[in-house]
C-alpha cells in the first residue's frame, strides 16, 4: 500500500475546512417554523393599538431577502395608517376588517389579496368582533 504524503494530507485537510461548511450550508435547503413557538402578544403595529399576535416567521434566517409575518388583530385592535416604502402584499386569511388606503376605506375579508406600492399610504383595523388574521409579505431592503 502507498503512503501517502504530508503535504497531500494537508492540503485534502484545508480544502475540507473551506467545503465542509459550505455542503452543511446546502444540506440545510429548509428551515421549518412552527407558529407556536414564534407567537409573540403584542400592540398594533404603526401605534395602531389593541391586542394582537404576531409570527415572524424566518426572522433567524441567513440572507433571506424576504419577510413573511402572520398577524392576528383581536377585535379592536389595528395596524395604524403610515407611509409605504416597499412593495408590501397583505392577504386576508380569516375575519373581516377596514382597509384604509390613501384616504379611502373599503371592507376586506377573507381571501381578499391587498398589494399595496411604494409611497402609499394605508392602514387596517379589525371591525368584528372576531380575530382578523392577515399574512404581510415584502421584501427585506
Amino acid at each position: 500500500m502507498k503512503k501517502i504524503k504530508p503535504i497531500y494530507l494537508i492540503l485534502i485537510t484545508t480544502i475540507l475546512c473551506f467545503i465542509t461548511p459550505v455542503i452543511a450550508k446546502q444540506l440545510e435547503a429548509y428551515i421549518l417554523e412552527h407558529e407556536s413557538e414564534i407567537a409573540l402578544t403584542q400592540a398594533g403595529t404603526h401605534n395602531g393599538g389593541g391586542k394582537t399576535t404576531g409570527y415572524n416567521f424566518f426572522a433567524k434566517a441567513d440572507d433571506l431577502k424576504l419577510v413573511f409575518r402572520k398577524r392576528v388583530l383581536h377585535p379592536g385592535s389595528a395596524i395604524g395608517y403610515h407611509l409605504q416604502k416597499e412593495d408590501e402584499i397583505y392577504y386576508i386569511v380569516e375575519g373581516e376588517g377596514e382597509m384604509q388606503m390613501n384616504g379611502k376605506s373599503f371592507t376586506v375579508k377573507s381571501g381578499d389579496a391587498i398589494l399595496t406600492r411604494p409611497g402609499s399610504s394605508h392602514g387596517l383595523k379589525n371591525t368584528s368582533n372576531k380575530d382578523l388574521t392577515i399574512i404581510i409579505n415584502y421584501e427585506k431592503k
